[in-house]
């Protein structure tokens, strides 16, 4: 029997977001994404903290800290453009049932575990984007802030003026079993 998938609830949007950086991910309500952090600010983060800890000794308890779980689940949640707003793809479906050809078209992805680095296109063409941690909190998914043990990540993919194509996300494993995990949609 697989792991039951987390239920992404409502966040307040009193965190700082408005309504165009949320989305409903089910029937049961909005998400709301931090949109502030990108790929590189992460890993520059992540190094300085490295170093500080290493500096005063903290090495020993980062070594006991359990261990990143591998990637589990890869999930194209949103297609937002000025056309059509925010349509659901969360259903797995293969194309957008929307016309979003046109210039500014976002795409929202759920990655639940810990990935290397993805791998991202549209028609073969790279894509950049940010990501925000997500935290589990009892069966629900929440962003992150300044708490939490992070179960995974939100990217928001901006497809910087093209207008329609096939868009793929690839991500490994960071740690065992290495396993790879893709997942796409062709955006009309």
């Amino acid at each position: 029997m697989g792991r039951k998938k987390p239920r992404i609830i409502p966040a307040a949007w009193a965190n700082g977001c408005d309504r165009r950086r949320c989305f409903a991910c089910r029937a049961s309500g909005a998400y709301c994404a931090d949109v502030s952090g990108g790929f590189m600010h992460s890993t520059i983060k992540a190094m300085a903290l490295g170093l500080v800890a290493a500096a005063f000794g903290l090495g020993a308890a980062a070594a006991m800290a359990r261990s990143a779980p591998p990637l589990s689940q890869l999930e194209i949640l949103k297609v937002e453009s000025p056309a059509c707003g925010f349509e659901d793809v969360s259903d797995g479906r293969s194309q957008t049932r929307c016309d979003h050809s046109g210039p500014n078209i976002k795409v929202y992805v759920l990655e639940i575990g810990y990935g290397r680095q993805p791998h991202v296109t549209l028609d073969g063409f790279e894509v950049n984007g940010t990501r925000s941690a997500v935290c589990e909190n009892g069966s629900s998914l929440v962003p992150c802030g300044n708490s939490g043990i992070t179960v995974g990540y939100i990217y928001i993919f901006d497809l910087a003026g093209k207008q329609e194509g096939t868009f793929s996300f690839s991500n490994s494993s960071l740690n065992a079993p290495g396993n790879t995990m893709s997942t796409q949609i062709y955006i009309k």
